[in-house]
């Protein structure tokens, strides 16, 4: 992968992670307002919006991950002759 696409990568991560936080803590804002109560849906908003930022990250890099890895040696034989 060129580092352009890379780095383009990255910032849409950074970019996700935000708006899933952003829009967690608005949701629950906006859900104690209605609902008149302190912080309980501020607080669960920010925390659902956070999980589900970092399981969005965790999908992003698991393929990035993969092409880091030195090639296995699965083309050699069951001796370790190909």
């Amino acid at each position: 992968m060129p580092l352009w696409a890379l780095a383009l990568r990255l910032t849409g991560m950074g970019w996700y992670v935000a708006a899933c936080i952003i829009v967690g803590l608005g949701g629950g804002i906006l859900l104690d307002r209605w609902l008149q109560t302190q912080v309980l849906f501020t607080l669960l908003g920010v925390v659902l919006g956070s999980a589900v930022a970092f399981y969005g990250v965790y999908r992003l890099v698991r393929p990035l991950m993969g092409e880091t890895e030195p090639p296995s040696s699965s083309s050699k034989g069951e001796n370790g002759q190909r």
